[in-house]
């Protein structure tokens, strides 16, 4: 069974209902086992991550980064990083901002880096924006255009679970891709 890690920050529930909207997806996925890591928990014990196949992870967008504690759990994986004991592992990102760009670029390429660093093979977004195909904008699948990640938007001050029936369908469609695609390169040792 492969072992997917969804590591995420969120600090108004927003970049975590979309965590477990890629978790619902990946766990459609036979032969796939995801969890739910909250980034705070595995940056005290980033020595954890070694026993994953593969990771999908989130932040919310703030001033065109990810947030201090997603930022201080990439910073706890020095140690990993000396012996690139992540090597090899896949990973992708998501990430939430209240505008539909919001910076939210910048974001996942700061998790793009952080992964190539360590090693690993990063998997994109390959979900065509379904409004070119006549789907009304707010039900499209990947309706903000985003190839390198997962994009989302919550309005700000809005409840946790206040998105738009197009980025809840985008992130499950998501996860669910990410799952087969670490069940496609995932070859046992």
């Amino acid at each position: 069974m492969s072992q997917l890690a969804i590591v995420y920050h969120s600090a108004h529930g927003h970049t975590e209902f979309i965590a477990r909207q890629v978790h619902a997806g990946a766990s459609e996925v036979d032969g796939v086992e995801a969890h739910l890591v909250r980034a705070e928990d595995i940056a005290r014990t980033p020595e954890d991550l070694v026993g994953y196949d593969g990771f999908v992870f989130g932040s919310p967008t703030y001033l065109g980064g990810v947030s201090g504690p997603f930022k201080s759990f990439m910073d706890s994986t020095g140690r990993l990083w000396r012996t690139q004991q992540l090597e090899g592992k896949l990973a992708a990102g998501f990430t939430v901002s209240s505008l539909p760009s919001g910076d939210k670029q910048s974001t996942l390429l700061s998790m793009f880096v952080f992964s190539m660093q360590h090693g690993m093979l990063w998997v994109g977004n390959p979900i065509l924006p379904e409004q070119h195909a006549g789907v009304p904008y707010d039900e499209a699948a990947n309706r903000l255009g985003s190839w390198s990640g997962l994009m989302a938007q919550a309005g700000h001050a809005a409840p946790a679970d206040a998105f738009v029936p197009g980025d809840v369908k985008t992130a499950r469609m998501f996860g669910r891709h990410f799952a087969r695609s670490l069940e496609r390169v995932l070859v046992p040792a």
